[in-house]
């Protein structure tokens, strides 16, 4: 199988442009499948689905999560495809094989009162106004942590309101930006002079790129100042983005676009977390969600 391996590690590198972090995770699920097949004296071609079965037997009994068995899962249906795809193979032995059922987990997000504590404060410095306007685009933008670090002072645009980033897959798009997200990446560029197009939109020491983990850090350290916990994280922000606009404005379509999903399904996870929020507030707020304890005396 290491040939086969090979070319589709080579195939997602290069025609793909899945990033580095998805090839190892693909890596890591079909050299754990090869083992299971050199095991049983199996090739890609003498597979069938029963030992896909089996293999994702094993993966449950070892204790790995419903949803990680349904990674590996993935990763063996994609990879057999792509090689049906070619030719090396006459059908796809994974296709019919299921994963176990597995509980739909919906994301934390603020509500919009933790949001507002949250950027209730004065940027003072360079570092706090670097701070300040990377909250503001992940919350006004609703981008990735990693469509943040990546991005260059050329791809923002302070006048016409827009950021141009590149999403999974190596997919760009262009985002609005609020007027918070404008004004707050004003005043840190203003803080940094003249700078070329290509240059990092936010530095850490050096002016070297800032990385995801001092973003996160400083993100988990804001939160401590303003809301007295270190819970939130950027993607919890770009979570809460897409429930409040999907919450103000029920349009799924354009969440997804702004959040650069490839599918509306993936969208739809908001739409779970917003009938959620309504079940919440009936059940805080309705005199019929709980039983009364009053005895109702019927008028005459």
């Amino acid at each position: 199988m290491k040939t086969e391996l090979d070319q589709y590690l080579h195939y997602l590198q290069f025609e793909r442009a899945c990033s580095p972090h998805t090839r190892d995770a693909y890596r890591r699920d079909l050299l754990e499948f090869a083992a299971y097949l050199d095991r049983r004296a199996l090739t890609c071609a003498t597979c069938e689905h029963h030992h896909v079965s089996e293999h994702i037997g094993e993966l449950r009994r070892r204790g790995l999560a419903a949803r990680s068995v349904h990674r590996h899962l993935s990763s063996i249906r994609r990879f057999f495809q792509f090689l049906k795809a070619r030719n090396q193979l006459a059908d796809n032995p994974a296709t019919v094989v299921t994963g176990p059922k597995r509980k739909q987990k919906l994301p934390a997000v603020m509500d919009t009162d933790q949001v507002q504590r949250l950027f209730t404060w004065s940027a003072r410095n360079p570092r706090e106004k670097r701070d300040r306007a990377i909250m503001e685009l992940l919350y006004g933008s609703g981008l990735r942590l990693a469509e943040l670090v990546n991005a260059n002072v050329g791809d923002a645009d302070l006048v016409t309101g827009f950021i141009q980033v590149t999403g999974k897959g190596s997919k760009t798009r262009r985002v609005p930006l609020g007027r918070f997200s404008v004004d707050a990446l004003g005043d840190w560029l203003d803080e940094r002079g003249p700078l070329p197009p290509d240059a990092p939109l936010f530095t850490g020491r050096g002016n070297a790129r800032i990385s995801p983990r001092t973003v996160q850090k400083q993100l988990k350290a804001m939160a401590a100042r303003q809301l007295h916990t270190d819970t939130p994280h950027p993607h919890m922000l770009r979570h809460s983005f897409a429930s409040h606009l999907l919450e103000s404005s029920g349009d799924l379509r354009a969440v997804q676009e702004l959040l650069g999903h490839a599918n509306l399904s993936t969208t739809q996870i908001y739409t779970h977390l917003d009938f959620q929020h309504l079940a919440e507030v009936y059940d805080r707020a309705h005199p019929r969600a709980h039983g009364t304890t009053e005895t109702d005396t019927p008028s005459k």
